[in-house]
Parts: structure tokens; sequence; C-alpha cells
């Protein structure tokens, strides 16, 4: 096998913007009980604070919540707030502000009405304990039609001009992605992608083109015995495509997180977990870099001949 390329973990986030980890934390785990966003997930307190401390202590940089989240925002400000100069955080737009644990299942009804927006700024903030959001994300991936009649882009202009937030993108997906990828305004998108669902694997290079940070959400494959579609049609779970041997020690997600590296549209990865040594399994695996060309070529040739192709949903 040939030796992996000397390769730095820091890439800019967005045009001009600070630099983060190629792994980043996602901490819809930290979500919290029963009570909130219908998708219960018990943690102690102190597991949480543990799991954020080894964030920052692995040298992760990039930290995405959301008022989604349930309690994610307040533990993060329990937590590290006291060291908010060695992370980079980002949050949602247009989030409901309170929870209801009868709420329709689905995607929660999101309201994209300047004072709505600032409100939920203001919430996050004040939950998140920080002065400022470094990138603030339109979550829900609305159409370009809901964007300008409620004049998004002007409100979240005027919050970064008033410096509550520095950056603003959009957490995006199909249909509307190709229209928001026309928005010139956006400095990052967060899309989800993974080498075993590659439907928006055609746009990254769009993204990465103009200089915009792409943030990849579900990038470690989750679910890897739960089936998904292929390109005959078919469904297969992606745990039946043999990559154990080219992990070289590490674990499959850790594979499939290295393998992403050799994607240079791709700013950040970001990954959940409630527990603090799957963390520290991730960032062991990016610190040792890319994968061998030949092992990169070898895995993505496994992955397509089982039917995962690019724009297959």
């Amino acid at each position: 096998m040939n030796a992996p390329s000397d390769a730095t973990t820091l890439r800019t986030l967005w045009a001009g913007g600070p630099p983060v980890t190629s792994l980043g934390y996602g901490a819809m785990e930290l979500r919290g009980g029963a009570e909130v966003h219908r998708r219960p997930r018990p943690l102690d307190r102190r597991i949480a604070h543990e799991v954020l401390a080894t964030v920052l202590d692995e040298g992760i940089t990039f930290i995405d919540t959301s008022i989604d989240y349930g309690l994610s925002e307040e533990i993060i400000g329990e937590a590290i707030a006291h060291r908010r100069d060695e992370y980079t955080l980002a949050s949602k737009a247009g989030c409901p502000l309170e929870h209801r644990p009868d709420a329709p299942a689905g995607l929660l009804p999101h309201d994209y009405r300047p004072d709505h927006l600032r409100a939920g700024v203001e919430q996050s903030l004040k939950r998140l304990r920080t002065d400022r959001l470094d990138l603030l994300q339109v979550h829900g991936s609305p159409s370009t039609e809901v964007l300008e009649t409620h004049g998004v882009l002007d409100t979240l202009t005027r919050l970064r001009e008033e410096g509550k937030i520095r950056a603003f993108g959009i957490s995006s997906n199909l249909p509307h992605l190709p229209d928001h990828l026309a928005v010139a305004e956006f400095q990052t998108y967060q899309l989800p992608y993974s080498p075993f669902e590659r439907a928006l694997e055609p746009f990254l290079p769009v993204a990465g083109g103009r200089s915009a940070g792409v943030i990849v959400r579900g990038g470690v494959a989750q679910g890897l015995n739960r089936p998904k579609p292929v390109a005959d049609g078919t469904e297969i779970a992606p745990a039946t495509v043999t990559l154990d041997d080219l992990a070289d020690g590490d674990s499959v997600p850790g594979l499939l997180l290295r393998l992403q590296l050799d994607n240079p549209n791709i700013t950040t990865v970001i990954a959940g977990s409630a527990n603090p040594d799957h963390v520290r399994d991730n960032a062991r695996a990016i610190r040792r870099g890319p994968l061998p060309t030949d092992v990169v070529a070898e895995a993505w040739r496994r992955i397509e001949a089982a039917g995962f192709v690019p724009g297959q949903a």
C-alpha cells in the first residue's frame, strides 16, 4: 500500500472564515429526555459534560447544534462556555422555540419570519452562554420562495452586521439544493452525505468551487445494518460491503471518516455521539490522515460494485 500523504486537519469553514478541524462534533445526541423532540435520549448531565470536554480535549474545533436538539444548547453552555475560544460554534435558524411531546411526526414546523429568527438567535445565545454564534444555518431546507417571502437573507445580514452571528448558511437537501447553491449570500451548506448515501455527491464541487464551506452530516453512515437503496432499485445494508480489511486498525466508521478526507470539497464531517470513547475513536482515526491512494480506490470500487453510486438516493 502507498504511504498516506501529509495533510492538515484544518480547513477554512467559509471564505475568510476560521479554520476548523475536518472532524466536527454534532450535538444532537445531547438532546435530552423524553419531553423534547419526540426522540427520547436520556443522558446523565455528567456524561454529557464529559463528552463535550472530550471533544475539546481531542482538538475538535467545530461544534454543530440546534434549537431543535432539545437540551443540547443548554448543555453546551453549561459544560464548555468557559472554553468558548477553543471552538467554532454553529446553530440553526427557523426552529420552533419550544418543543411539545405531542408534536406531529417529521420535521417540526419552522417559522422564517424576521421576529422569529431574531428570537431564536437571542434564545440560542442565552442557552449557549455566549455573545455570538460563529455560524447560523437556516434549518429545514425551505424553498427560495419562502426565503424571499420572509426576507430571510436581509434578516441574517442584519444579525451579522450587529455581531450576533459571524456568518450564515443553510442546512439543505433536495429538491431545493440547486436553488440554494445559486444564493451567493450563503457562506456554508450543511448536507446529508456518506459513501452509502451519495445523492448529493454531484453538488459538492459546486459549493466547494465558490469557497463556501461544506458541512457533512451523516458522514459516518450510522445504521450500517439498515438497508439503503442502490442503483438497481433494490436495498442492501451497507454492512454487507466488506471494508474491515481496508481499515488498517480503524473501525469501519473511522475508515469512512478518513475516506471523506480525500474530497477537497468537504470542509468538515460532523459526527455525534453520547459516548466519550466514540469521540476519541473518531478523533484518533482523523489524526491518521487521509487513506493511502490505493486503499481509497479499492474502498470506492467495493462501494460502487454494491450499487452505491453518485447521485443515487
